[in-house]
């Protein structure tokens, strides 16, 4: 049993590790001929920052040949700057050899240097060097600005050698290029004596290129190029610049900086992943954690394990954890290492939790779920907390646990119940939550206190808390996280009646490029969106659909499924569109909602749930156009949304068919329909 609690621990503790970080954008080709090409390059338009990042992709040839296309050179590498430009981003390049205009070379050489004036590029001071070749002359490089530098090749008998070392005396020399270099101009001067019509060239080049052994310098003449570094970053007076000032949350940057080591005339905007992390931090998500304790070398010394965390790993001494040693390392490191805007969780004692629970005592019981068991507790310094006790011996129900933990311990708002911890030290996993006082938003719909009932005003403040809350998971959070079983069971009501999104145990984190998750089908019946239902394909249209059913909860008082209703009309959100559709909306709304709201603010409320549980996803809104719409509504700012919008008639027909098709290739048995016990405290408690 154990071995499976912790193959589960480490894969799920790892999910987010396994989803690739992407390199380049959308739907960009990422690679031509062999070579990866990462935003802020890009093979096509809008895959590329600015015109000096453009790739052409030249495939009239055998084998694609990838060009950065504004100053024609070949590719044929590129590497991203590596944490906070400790090292900058470099792109090998074939640069032309530069043939003397009096010599007699034949080859592919040229006679004019390549410029990068007015580019995001500089020829790489450390890694290139001037080299140049002939028989007692000198070569000089301009570097156009203030400097000019060069070297003197001598031979004997006015012969050079095929294989040289470069020595000065073998008809070869090397010298050190000048720092901040975009263009230059090579002289060729003859000395006194020396040979006429011989074979003269210079050449920028890659140091590590260039050995005893290689190159062959006919060859090389003949190939008339040799690779070269540029470094490149983003140009501080460039438009690119601007626009990533601009919009910076777009980018994984740690930070924005120029870099120091260029002069003051041409500084360099320099973006990279935070330490610890690797990938490309010109893309949001782009940065991926580093596994330190896979490397080479083991980090931590003697006995201590190594325990990968996001930024860094810990050495931790195994035996401190009990029942789960290595789930409990993993979960360790992983909740004392949120992100940075994210309150840190913590590991909890076991003692500690049963004296806040009197041993678990029944009288302690809060409610109880799908999941577990939920208890009310008090911590040593007098807090407040809901413990929930896991149903171990299901192992699905650890999945969801664990899943649980990695999801919020990412979250950070105002609208999502709180993780504070969690315990490892028993029989059965224990988290540990914020307490929330006044139970469950299901209970005030469909179980009414005569003590307190929910305005209109309250309703509408409810549905754009809650609809702000999923746009967060879906948009704003560090990582897009589809929550997959949004309820008014879910949905807990504060001191102050705010709303709190719970249960996220069947929640799903997804790269910024997914479009769904496809899955085993889970969920509650009358939430479940039919596209979903059909396909195994979750989207965050799916929670669209199910927080529409929510909002008509809202509007009508009513239970999404209820057999008191005719067998077509027992689904809410058919009924609802029916009713619409036949102009009698307010023939089904809550009599309270109806004397304490104006009909013009319900109608824009209903409109705006019968376009979140349309049929089809692609035609509900996003979270963020429902968020926005219904604070809109809140601040009577949208009048313009009164109309209600026409739909085709048979839209009502089409729900009530998904779901009764007997042709259906989806299991039905397959459908987890999780219980409507509320999983924390009634109003009266």
């Amino acid at each position: 049993m154990f071995q499976i609690l912790l193959l589960l621990g480490s894969l799920l503790l790892h999910e987010q590790a396994s989803l690739a970080a992407p390199l380049v954008k959308g739907n960009c080709l990422p690679t031509c001929g062999g070579v990866t090409i990462p935003f802020p390059f890009g093979i096509g338009s809008g895959c590329f920052l600015d015109e000096w990042f453009e790739i052409f992709c030249d495939e009239s040839t055998d084998s694609a040949v990838p060009m950065l296309k504004k100053p024609n050179l070949r590719v044929l590498n590129i590497s991203l700057p590596d944490f906070q430009g400790e090292k900058n981003g470099m792109i090998s390049v074939s640069l032309p050899i530069i043939n003397s205009p009096n010599g007699t070379c034949r080859g592919n050489g040229s006679s004019t240097p390549v410029s990068l004036n007015g580019s995001h590029f500089i020829f790489s001071e450390s890694r290139n060097v001037l080299t140049a070749v002939g028989c007692n002359i000198v070569v000089l490089l301009d570097d156009q600005k203030s400097a000019i530098i060069g070297c003197r090749p001598g031979c004997k008998d006015d012969k050079v050698v095929r294989k040289m070392t470069c020595s000065g005396s073998d008809g070869c020399c090397h010298i050190t290029i000048t720092p901040d270099l975009q263009a230059f101009a090579i002289t060729f001067n003859h000395e006194k004596g020396s040979a006429k019509n011989q074979c003269e060239y210079a050449f920028l080049g890659d140091r590590s290129k260039f050995t005893r052994s290689t190159p062959d310098f006919n060859k090389l003449k003949a190939s008339g190029h040799f690779p070269a570094v540029l470094e490149w970053g983003i140009a501080k007076s460039s438009r690119a610049a601007s626009e990533i000032y601009k919009h910076g949350d777009s980018y994984d940057c740690s930070n924005f900086s120029f870099n120091s080591a260029y002069p003051k005339a041409m500084p360099f905007l320099q973006c990279s992943c935070r330490r610890g992390f690797t990938g490309n931090p010109y893309i949001k998500y782009g940065c991926e954690d580093v596994d330190e304790c896979k490397g080479p070398t083991d980090p931590c010394p003697g006995r201590r394990k190594c325990v990968n965390r996001r930024g860094s790993y810990d050495c931790v001494d195994g035996s401190k954890i009990i029942k789960f040693p290595l789930l409990g390392l993993l979960l360790e490191s992983e909740l004392s290492s949120p992100q940075d805007n994210v309150e840190k969780s913590k590991l909890f004692n076991s003692k500690d939790l049963e004296k806040a629970t009197d041993n678990f005592n029944e009288d302690r019981i809060l409610g109880q779920g799908g999941q577990g068991t939920v208890y009310k507790g008090m911590l040593t310094d007098g807090k407040i907390v809901a413990i929930k006790k896991s149903k171990v011996r299901d192992k699905g129900k650890v999945e969801q646990f664990i899943n649980e933990i990695l999801i919020l311990s990412q979250i950070n708002h105002r609208n999502v119940v709180k993780l504070l911890g969690c315990c490892l030290e028993t029989e059965v996993p224990l988290l540990v939550y914020e307490f929330i006082p006044n139970g469950t938003l299901y209970q005030y719909l469909h179980d009414p206190n005569e003590e307190f009932h929910l305005s209109w005003d309250t309703r509408l403040r409810i549905a754009t808390e809650i609809s702000g809350a999923l746009f967060y998971l879906h948009s704003a959070a560090s990582i897009p996280i589809y929550h997959r079983d949004i309820k008014s069971i879910n949905i807990l009501l504060d001191d102050k009646y705010r709303a709190k999104v719970a249960d996220f145990g069947t929640s799903k984190s997804v790269s910024l490029d997914q479009t769904h998750v496809t899955t085993l089908v889970q969920g509650t019946f009358g939430y479940l969106d039919p596209e979903y239902f059909q396909s195994s394909q979750f989207t965050d249209k799916s929670d669209v659909y199910s927080f529409g059913v929510v909002l008509i909860e809202l509007l009508t008082g009513q239970k999404p499924i209820s057999s008191s209703r005719e067998q077509e009309e027992r689904n809410l959100a058919t009924y609802f569109i029916i009713l619409m559709e036949q102009n009698h909306l307010f023939d089904i709304v809550d009599a309270q909602v109806l004397k304490e709201g104006k009909k013009e603010e319900i109608a824009l409320v209903a409109n705006l749930a019968r376009r979140c549980v349309h049929l089809n996803g692609r035609n509900r809104p996003t979270m963020k156009e429902v968020a926005m719409e219904l604070e809109g509504i809140r601040k009577l700012q949208n009048p313009s949304g009164i109309q209600q919008n026409q739909e085709d008639r048979g839209t009502a027909e089409s729900y009530a068919a998904v779901f009764s098709s007997s042709k259906s290739n989806i299991d039905r048995d397959a459908i987890t329909l999780l219980d409507v016990q509320p999983l924390l405290p009634s109003a009266t408690w």
